[in-house]
């Protein structure tokens, strides 16, 4: 808005506005854009808009390689600050305008860890970041963006399992295309490569959400001390590498997704970290839908399967709680090619009797209003027409979550734990 006018901005449908640094927009862009008079910029992309000068076409602020990802963004009074996905390993960069362009430095941190951005402001440079792994608890720290002064560590939450004797690890798995899967491991030291080693594997797979390392007190006492293996897979449909890496697998594209997340499991066989009677997965609402998938494509690979207030049913989906809202990411039944991958990958619709899977551990709750308890529950009955075996939990309370309250949660959590313990640590 101006005194006279409302100007519209010369940007692409598809941006994020970030802030103003010396009367200059920072912008994320969604999509690739050539701007009037411009050179072309890639999607993913940090540009600067000067608002006294909109006839002129933005600048460049960064540009991610092909193996990194801006994941959050924040401005100081003089600076911009960016959290960047490298590899999926949190760096935080700060960029400074100038009159020849913008300078580039790194905050030091620790690696193979996940970075937020907590809070800025507009009246001086100081920057609180979230610096969190897989065996370091989260710390907070502060830092002077325009100073370059070291982080400093303002308070840390105390340690809840023994990490000593564990080690991360990153691997990368080759998919069905040819593309480059990363993917975490956190594992004991000295671990044998005997393929005996129970293994749990999550991932999520969808709507641009990144996942990065995260420190869970759960899993490491429950998992982690007692010799268990972790694997946090970085398969497409998020965010870890722009906006391509999600929409690479977007509506009828999205099996790439499923064979990302098998092509893991077969990259940890084959190094011998674990074997198909001791490995699990997990993943939960859209992870959920991705176990379900998983489960009924590749009932081989795998001994224990984590099903989390899922999406099962994709013929019926836009019709059940909030599913309408999803047909950006999945499609739609309206459309026929839609539909027809939709039933070609619908857990709910390709379940069939005789099959050996493995015995699933299927878990929603009565006050799900986003995904909805019919899924599993409809999924829970026919595989009780079916006779297959499975196991079943639905709590009360929660809605899109695992309980109401910590008592709920910990109730959950500790049937999982339960589970997974007696179906891959059978010791």
């Amino acid at each position: 808005m101006t005194p006279t006018a409302t100007i519209k901005l010369p940007l692409p449908e598809k941006a994020e506005i970030e802030g103003l640094v010396d009367n200059l927009l920072i912008v994320k862009l969604n999509q690739d854009f050539t701007p009037a008079g411009g050179h072309p910029k890639k999607a993913g992309t940090l540009v600067a808009l000067d608002m006294a000068h909109l006839d002129r076409p933005p600048t460049t602020v960064f540009v991610p390689n092909a193996a990194q990802a801006v994941d959050e963004v924040a401005t100081t009074a003089h600076t911009v600050v960016a959290n960047i996905l490298d590899r999926v390993r949190g760096r935080a960069l700060v960029f400074t305008p100038a009159a020849t362009g913008w300078s580039t430095r790194t905050i030091d941190l620790p690696d193979n860890a996940a970075v937020s951005l907590v809070a800025t402001n507009d009246v001086n440079d100081e920057v609180f970041l979230d610096v969190t792994s897989f065996l370091v608890p989260t710390s907070l720290s502060l830092t002077d963006a325009a100073a370059a002064t070291p982080p400093v560590v303002i308070k840390s939450l105390p340690p809840k399992f023994d990490a000593s004797g564990e080690v991360t690890e990153q691997f990368e798995a080759t998919s069905t295309d040819g593309t480059k899967i990363p993917y975490f491991v956190v594992h004991p030291k000295g671990m044998k490569l005997d393929g005996k080693n129970p293994t749990l594997l999550y991932a999520y797979g969808g709507f641009q959400v990144s996942m990065t390392p995260k420190y869970s007190p759960t899993l490491g006492k429950l998992w982690l001390e007692r010799g268990g293996v972790y694997v946090l897979a970085n398969i497409r449909g998020g965010g870890e590498f722009g906006p391509a890496w999600h929409e690479a697998g977007l509506k009828t594209k999205r099996q790439i997704i499923y064979d990302d997340f098998a092509a893991v499991a077969k990259d940890l066989i084959a190094r011998r970290i674990t074997s198909p009677g001791e490995l699990g997965i997990r993943g939960g609402s859209n992870g959920g839908l991705l176990m379900g998938v998983e489960f009924e494509q590749h009932p081989d690979l795998w001994h224990a399967v984590i099903i989390e207030v899922p999406l099962l049913d994709m013929l019926r989906f836009e019709k059940i709680a909030a599913g309408a809202s999803w047909v950006g990411e999945y499609g739609s039944v309206s459309n026929p090619a839609q539909r027809a991958f939709l039933a070609r990958i619908s857990p709910y619709a390709n379940l069939k009797a005789g099959v050996a899977y493995p015995e699933p551990f299927i878990f929603t709750t009565t006050k799900d209003d986003r995904v909805g308890p019919v899924h599993a529950r409809k999924f829970a009955a026919k595989m009780e027409e079916m006779k297959l075996p499975f196991l079943y939990y639905e709590a009360l309370e929660g809605g899109h979550a695992a309980g109401a309250n910590l008592k709920e949660a910990a109730q959950e959590q500790a049937l999982e734990m339960t589970y997974l313990t007696e179906k891959l640590q059978r010791k």
